[in-house]
């Protein structure tokens, strides 16, 4: 059982891939970091010897991953919010940060339902 920054890294999956359980770790990174270590990625983390483990951890949290890096990230948006700036808005009325269309889109975040022309009509009966 393998654990990397407070989290136990899946025993069946190949390592390329169970590295990405750690929050700061994508695929770039875990095979970045295995090929530096000269671990084969398909490799099983059941069967990592102690000494490649203690250096995939050690080469993992040199990094700013899991816990620390929740904290910078939380803490950029808060002082987006507290200078007001524009994204500092957007984040507070939970609205897309990045440029999106809303008028349209992100209907889910907006609580907006899809208004068609015919909702909410009611029939006329004939006479």
């Amino acid at each position: 059982m393998l654990r990397i920054a407070g989290i136990t890294i899946p025993d069946k999956k190949r390592l390329e891939i169970g590295l990405t359980a750690i929050y700061g770790v994508g695929r770039p990174r875990a095979e970045a970091t295995l090929k530096e270590l000269g671990i084969d990625p398909g490799t099983v983390p059941e069967k990592l010897s102690a000494k490649d483990e203690a250096a995939l951890r050690e080469a993992i949290e040199k990094n700013i991953v899991e816990g620390e890096l929740r904290r910078f990230i939380s803490g950029n948006i808060r002082r987006l919010k507290d200078i007001k700036a524009h994204r500092g808005i957007r984040h507070m009325k939970k609205l897309p940060v990045r440029g999106q269309t809303s008028k349209t889109n992100s209907r889910t975040v907006r609580g907006n339902v899809r208004k068609t022309m015919t909702s909410g009509r009611r029939k006329l009966e004939k006479t």
